[in-house]
Order: C-alpha cells, then structure tokens, then sequence
C-alpha cells in the first residue's frame, strides 16, 4: 500500500511559489517603480508659484517677477537653515516652525510691498490670511513661554 502525503505536497508548493516570489519580487518592484522622482528644486517650486499667484491675483508681468525672485531667495533661505538644524539632529520641532514662520512672515511682508490693495485682499482670502494669523498665535504662545521662563 503506497501512502502519499498531499499535505507535504502542499507544503512543498507554497515553499517554492513563496521563495520564487521572494527572488522576483526586487525586480518587479523596479519595473513597477524604477526611480523615484526627484522632488522639485527651490527655483522650479518658486516659478509654480509665481505662476499660480499670477493667473489668481491678475499679476502683472513685473509683479510675477518680483514674487518669483523673492520666492527664489526666500525659499532658499528657508531650506538652507532647515537643512543646518537637520545636520545637527535638532529634535525640537518648535525650532523647525519657528524657522519657517520666520521664512513666510518674510514672503508675505515683501508680498503686501508687490501686490495692489485688492490683490493683496484676494491673497488673504486665498487661505493667506489665516496663515498669518495661526502664525501670529504661535508668536504670542511662544513669547508668553519665553516670558514664563524668565520669571522662574
């Protein structure tokens, strides 16, 4: 009497399919994902900018210019001091929003400089405003801790 087992059969056949897949998988994930792109530069982010606020606002070519060269610098700076406290594994992340507040309270100063009274109005409208004002409550929180702590 010959005795077969059809559970090690089984067995057998998961194990091969689970190591064939397990080989073929790396490569499968590169033919479906070869390369991730790269995200866009600081030059190529501010340009998209400028370009959205122009056809929003009705900005004249000029004032396109200025904000994309604002845009330019400003967000440079931004990344440049991001990427110093990142280098030296800075974990607070008060720091972080701190350094970005500081970036776009920039951006929107020079921004009320470029922009006419009814642009600048459509940009606050535009989600701008209360940007600014969650940046104002976060100035005012800090402060009161920065003032707590000296008291003590």
């Amino acid at each position: 009497m010959k005795q077969t087992f059809p559970s090690m059969k089984g067995t057998f056949m998961t194990l091969f399919l689970g190591t064939f897949l397990l080989f073929l998988s790396p490569s499968l994930t590169k033919a479906q994902n070869p390369q991730q792109p790269e995200p866009p530069s600081t030059e190529e982010m501010a340009a998209a900018e400028a370009d959205r606020l122009g056809e929003l606002l009705d900005l004249e070519d000029w004032q396109i210019f200025y904000v994309d060269s604002t845009l330019q610098h400003d967000y440079k700076g931004l990344k440049n001091e991001l990427e110093e406290l990142m280098k030296y594994r800075v974990s607070n992340t008060q720091v972080y929003q701190k350094v970005q507040d500081k970036w776009m309270e920039q951006v929107d100063n020079t921004y009320k400089k470029i922009f006419n009274e009814p642009q600048w109005k459509r940009y606050l409208k535009t989600g701008a405003g209360k940007m600014i004002k969650a940046r104002e409550k976060r100035k005012i929180k800090w402060a009161k801790k920065e003032a707590e702590k000296k008291d003590k």
